[in-house]
């Protein structure tokens, strides 16, 4: 699945806080993994909810022991201080319950790169010193996943419009816009319209900047567009979402419909119709999935370090109904994200 020998990178993106990117990411990610590719998460949120769910370490020393084998942070550094070596790839964690699975972990540190990155972004057409690092991210994350040969890499961003996320989306292949039935998802989706026409532009000036093509790392050649959204956390009803969910879930395809496709349309961000249609997705909401709260099963899942789809029935635990229930609940899911992740696949193939 790697093109001319890079992975197939996909960012999650939602500057909305509380909409399942964290757990979106460590799912699919696992998905691919269990269909057969090789692949690499990326925490690339200062909050690293993801190296948390993937390792579920709470011990001190457990946490200092994954610093000092490399973050996303420490890979950086030698661009962001100014140090006489090259970037490196970083020693990927592997996961032990899912083959194939590899984690870049996370730092808290990588918010102090955030000011100095913006600085470089807008100032380093003009500024010699600041060149290397609008392209580091890039180069950094290619780089480590060339270390395992991977197939895919999935990056995880924090909720907002800072210039990591700004960087890491627009070098992204594609886009998946994970949501919640909710208000401000619907503002979020007016706002991405907004936005990502708008990094896309920053992308495309940076790429034919001088200065940045000749950087010991250049800026790479943008070419991301949006796969579509992904509704999740709502509560069933007979199966479908509750009247009440169901309300948001509408107005959000509605704004998906009139004003994100038509200004991903114009900004040249949409894949063409026919890898639409090869994945199942329809323009008119670019609903990828709807995805019902995990409920009870989301404790079993964080306890062991597993999605919910993949828990074992020791995993799960219970007996007689609750366990029958819970398996249920569990096969449902494994149907919904191995639909999500072949819809993915299609759309990617069809490209």
């Amino acid at each position: 699945m790697a093109f001319d020998g890079k992975p197939t990178t996909i960012a999650l993106f939602n500057h909305k806080g509380g909409v399942s990117k964290t757990t979106t990411s460590f799912n699919l990610g696992w998905k691919l993994a269990e269909q057969g590719h090789t692949v690499v998460l990326v925490d690339a949120d200062p909050q690293c909810n993801l190296t948390g769910m993937v390792t579920g370490y709470t011990e001190l020393a457990d946490l200092e022991s994954i610093v000092e084998s490399g973050t996303i942070y420490s890979g950086l550094t030698p661009a962001f201080e100014a140090q006489p070596r090259e970037l490196s790839a970083v020693s990927l964690l592997s996961v032990d319950l899912r083959p194939g699975l590899n984690l870049l972990p996370g730092d808290i540190r990588l918010a102090e790169y955030e000011n100095t990155l913006g600085i470089a972004q807008e100032l380093s057409g003009s500024i010699q010193a600041l060149k290397n690092l609008p392209g580091s991210l890039s180069f950094l994350i290619t780089r480590t996943a060339g270390s395992i040969n991977a197939d895919f890499v999935i990056i995880d961003l924090s909720p907002g419009l800072g210039p990591i996320n700004q960087n890491l989306v627009s070098t992204s292949d594609y886009v998946i816009l994970p949501t919640a039935p909710d208000f401000f998802s619907v503002m979020a989706i007016d706002s991405i319209s907004r936005v990502l026409p708008r990094w896309k532009r920053w992308a495309e000036q940076a790429f034919t900047m001088p200065i940045l093509s000749s950087a010991a790392y250049p800026f790479p050649e943008p070419g991301m567009r949006v796969l579509g959204t992904v509704v999740q956390k709502y509560r069933p009803r007979g199966g479908q979402p509750a009247a009440a969910f169901q309300k948001w879930i509408d107005e959000i395809n509605n704004a998906v419909k009139n004003r994100l496709v038509p200004a991903l349309k114009e900004g040249g961000l949409l894949l063409a119709e026919s890898q639409y249609a090869a994945g199942g997705v329809s323009l008119d909401d670019l609903c990828l999935a709807q995805i019902a709260e995990f409920n009870s099963l989301i404790a079993k899942s964080q306890e062991s370090c597993t999605p919910v789809f993949a828990l074992t029935e020791e995993q799960l635990g219970g007996t007689g109904s609750v366990l029958d229930n819970w398996t249920e609940s569990r096969d449902s899911f494994n149907q919904q994200f191995t639909d999500l992740t072949n819809k993915i696949i299609a759309m990617i193939e069809a490209d």
